[in-house]
């Protein structure tokens, strides 16, 4: 990995760098599955948030939970869960774009005054592709995927995971900057592309 493959990785369609990870311990809560699909969307928390040297909690003194996943058949009906309105700013019309798009996943992050990750909502419309993929698979690739801000096309031409054997894993490289980018003496968020630089340096490191 080049300092321009990690710049571009944050780097949003508009042009503008933007890095954060979380500042505070995560504390997922999972929506619309059976106790199987739990136990393996919360293991792969564990995993991930292990890997970043990061903390998981019981709960959020603020929020209760901060990284809510909702899994579920059709976008309208995010609009009957109570208080998401709330949450999420805007929900209704976001819903009607996401109609529009035919999407089958979005995430919404918020921001502690810093800029780090504060909350995270993960919404999964489980379409005919989205119900094809393994549980360990989509439920690792959604985790990564939340575990830093990444930019809105980072994955839109290749997978964070890759095919090892018979098992998905984490690519190497993707998790060797999941571990840098959780360096105690980086900040938790920045603007500024030449941040692309100290990450590359903690992982030649």
């Amino acid at each position: 990995m080049t300092p321009e493959d990690i710049q571009s990785l944050f780097t949003r369609e508009s042009g503008e760098f933007l890095f954060a990870r979380w500042g505070r311990p995560i504390v997922p809560i999972v929506f619309g599955v059976e106790e199987e699909t739990l136990t393996t969307v919360k293991g792969a928390f564990e995993a991930v948030v292990s890997l970043a040297d990061h903390k998981m909690a019981e709960t959020d003194p603020e929020l209760g939970a901060n990284c809510m996943v909702f899994f579920f058949r059709d976008w309208k009906e995010l609009l009957e869960v109570p208080d998401l309105d709330r949450l999420v700013p805007d929900l209704a019309p976001l819903v009607d774009r996401l109609i529009a798009a035919d999407a089958n996943q979005y995430r919404v992050f918020r921001f502690e005054e810093d800029g780090a990750i504060r909350a995270a909502f993960v919404f999964l419309r489980m379409d005919e592709e989205l119900s094809k993929v393994p549980a360990e698979t989509l439920a690792l690739s959604q985790v990564v995927q939340t575990i830093l801000l990444w930019s809105d096309t980072a994955f839109r031409t290749q997978s964070p995971l890759a095919v090892a054997g018979e098992a998905t894993i984490l690519r190497p490289e993707i998790a060797g900057l999941i571990r840098a980018a959780y360096d105690p003496v980086l900040p938790g968020a920045s603007q500024d592309p030449a941040h692309a630089l100290r990450l590359f340096a903690r992982l030649q490191a």
